[in-house]
């Protein structure tokens, strides 16, 4: 276990000293030093809560690729996961929206943290539609496949799976959804949320015929069905969808973004050390339900995506649903393993 922890918890360690520092900075007090240390812990928790899931499907792909692109998924990837969606991200947000340079940016987000929320803030809506398409098709992608051989809650996933031979029947219906929501939300925000809403799913469908057609390039050069350049980009999207949703969140709990960084990096380095455990340990074999779960709990996340547009819903409400379907079925899968040890079976 240790083995997979080590780094995680090095930096975890550098992270908490980074954020006392901080704090102290800014305050120049002890007690705003201990509140900058309690809020990166908060976030770095707050971080892992909602990607469990997240390590479950990135390993789910994982598991497919080919050792060499394993290896720069968890190096390049953890550097992209940290200081691309946690630092440059809601920079570039910023710098869209409020129509200044990278370097205003980074100099408001220290001397103005306040103003700088605020813009984070307004730009939520598109955010939430194009994060919340993305994620709501890789879920549907998932249930609605004739090649999908092992079911959780059969009574909806055996209907999910005989709809797959009607085509395009999940792209339809997250266009359902989101002209739905379109025609609750008024006017201009309408359009924004449709518009974003669209380019999310585009994206999904660009993203999935490019990892099709470099890997299916792949196969006929080396001959064998492994995942490479297309799995890695299709994974990279897959970490900026789910980073959404606890970037956005952590400006409800300070506006620094520094502490945010550090708090979401440290949040980011233990879903990639769950990642290579659950691939290396092979548990996903073992444990035949877990998938499922973090595919209902990426489901789950999608949809609160879209209602955040019109209710605010806690972080702590998406964490905790996210953790009873990965909890569900991990007692189911044990329970599954158990009546199979009962009868000679494993």
């Amino acid at each position: 276990m240790l083995r997979y922890f080590a780094w995680p918890f090095l930096f975890t360690a550098i992270g908490l000293v980074l954020c006392f520092w901080l704090g102290w900075f800014y305050s120049g007090t002890l007690g705003g030093a201990l509140a900058f240390l309690l809020t990166g812990a908060i976030l770095a928790v707050l971080e892992i809560s909602l990607s469990f899931d997240n390590a479950v499907v990135n390993a789910h792909k994982l598991k497919t690729m080919r050792p060499e692109w394993q290896r720069r998924f968890l190096t390049w990837g953890i550097l992209i996961a940290v200081f691309g969606m946690r630092i440059v991200f809601p920079l570039v947000i910023v710098v869209i929206a409020a129509k200044i340079g990278p370097v205003s940016a980074v100099v408001l987000a220290a001397s103005d943290p306040d103003a700088y929320a605020a813009i984070i803030s307004d730009a939520h809506l598109p955010i939430a539609a194009f994060g919340g398409s993305f994620l709501m098709m890789v879920a549907l992608t998932y249930f609605v496949d004739d090649g999908k051989e092992v079911d959780w809650i059969r009574a909806l996933e055996c209907k999910l799976r005989a709809c797959a031979s009607i085509r395009g029947l999940e792209i339809a219906f997250v266009l359902a959804i989101a002209v739905g929501f379109t025609l609750v939300l008024p006017g201009p925000k309408g359009a924004q949320f449709l518009f974003a809403a669209v380019c999310g799913l585009l994206t999904f469908l660009v993203v999935e015929f490019a990892s099709h057609f470099l890997d299916n390039e792949s196969k006929s050069t080396t001959g064998a069905a492994t995942g490479g350049f297309g799995a890695f980009m299709y994974l990279e999207v897959l970490d900026a969808s789910f980073s959404f949703d606890g970037v956005i969140g952590a400006f409800a709990l300070t506006q620094n973004l520094f502490l945010i960084a550090i708090g979401l990096g440290i949040g980011a380095f233990y879903v990639r050390a769950m990642t290579i455990m659950l691939v290396e340990k092979q548990t996903l074999a073992e444990l035949r339900y877990l998938e499922h779960g973090a595919f209902y709990a990426i489901l789950s996340l999608s949809i609160i995506m879209y209602v955040q547009v019109l209710v605010h819903i806690p972080e702590v409400i998406t964490g905790l649903i996210g953790a009873a379907f990965i909890g569900l079925s991990l007692w189911s899968s044990l329970r599954h393993n158990k009546l199979e040890r009962a009868q000679g079976v494993i």
